[in-house]
């Protein structure tokens, strides 16, 4: 049997607590994630953004393989079958959602980067809203209202005329796309075809992600953005595939599946605590009094809805 010959972390059962260990793993996946956001903004002047991201994916997926290859062939049928949502996943959640990250990063802080992600549990309400017509309550709108105002007042860094004068910092409105692209993924995941293992649908929109960098990474070889080689780059491109992509998300899948969903994505709200202090650690970025105004904003209006939610 797959299951008793794999020794997968999304089915063997840890050697401590269940729940405990799953807390353990959604921690470390926060923190993974965060840490991606400083090495996007590290290694930029060595790793263009477009080539990070199909290496990134590449990695990944070359750690996965081993593990997900047998159930890529039971199910190659499934895949081809899906194709259409998986594609979209793929382009959404691998292909845009890292491309436009480490182009904000070229030309934002990792601060504004990460401050700016905690946006996304917002984005993703609104687009349920949009896209299928789910009814939203007062203070949902409330909540809605307060993060965007929290989003502006980072992206303006608190000044009004900035903002009036349409000043935004460019590498804030990459990161925000970024984060509606991640946000229409997460909407696109209730299309997800059922009863495909999860590593071989993690392995199958990996696939589609990297088929949609290829034209692009092609391109920007083309205009001579190539990597530079050495350590920095090379411990930059396997730190993004190993650590927030591969295990990233295996570790993820299995603590959902212990604690489920709504649990799991309390930890979210640790990003921006992970994410200012290691800015802070290794690239000397010091927070500033925009910065905890716009994420006290985002966080008081994610409070909202999600307790309107309850």
């Amino acid at each position: 049997m797959i299951g008793k010959a794999t020794p997968d972390i999304l089915t063997s059962q840890p050697p401590v607590p269940s729940r405990a260990f799953a807390y353990l793993l959604l921690t470390l996946t926060v923190l993974f994630w965060s840490g991606n956001w400083v090495v996007g903004r590290w290694i930029r002047g060595d790793v263009p953004p477009i080539a990070l991201s199909f290496w990134r994916w590449a990695i990944a997926f070359a750690c996965l393989l081993p593990w997900a290859w047998p159930h890529l062939r039971a199910q190659w049928r499934e895949l081809l079958a899906h194709w259409k949502v998986l594609s979209l996943l793929g382009l959404f959640g691998g292909a845009c959602h890292n491309a436009l990250t480490y182009i904000g990063l070229a030309h934002t802080t990792a601060t504004n980067g990460v401050l700016l992600a905690s946006s996304t549990p917002i984005m993703i309400i609104a687009l349920s809203w949009a896209l299928f017509g789910k009814r939203l309550r007062r203070p949902e709108w409330i909540g809605m209202a307060l993060s965007c105002a929290g989003i502006l007042f980072i992206v303006s860094q608190g000044e009004l005329a900035r903002l009036l004068g349409l000043r935004p910092n460019e590498g804030d409105l990459w990161v925000l796309a970024a984060m509606l692209s991640w946000a229409l993924y997460t909407v696109l995941l209730a299309r997800r075809p059922p009863g495909l293992h999860p590593l071989s649908f993690l392995a199958a929109i990996t696939l589609w992600g990297l088929a949609a960098l290829v034209p692009f990474y092609l391109w920007e070889m083309a205009a001579g953005r190539l990597i530079i080689p050495g350590i920095p780059a090379f411990a930059a491109m396997a730190y993004a595939g190993i650590f927030p992509a591969a295990l990233g998300f295996i570790f993820w899948n299995r603590a959902v599946a212990e604690v489920g969903g709504n649990r799991a994505g309390q930890f979210m709200h640790l990003m921006p605590a992970f994410g200012t202090l290691l800015a802070m650690i290794f690239l000397g970025e010091q927070p500033a009094l925009h910065h905890l105004l716009g994420i006290a904003l985002i966080l008081a209006g994610i409070f909202l809805t999600t307790r309107a939610r309850a």
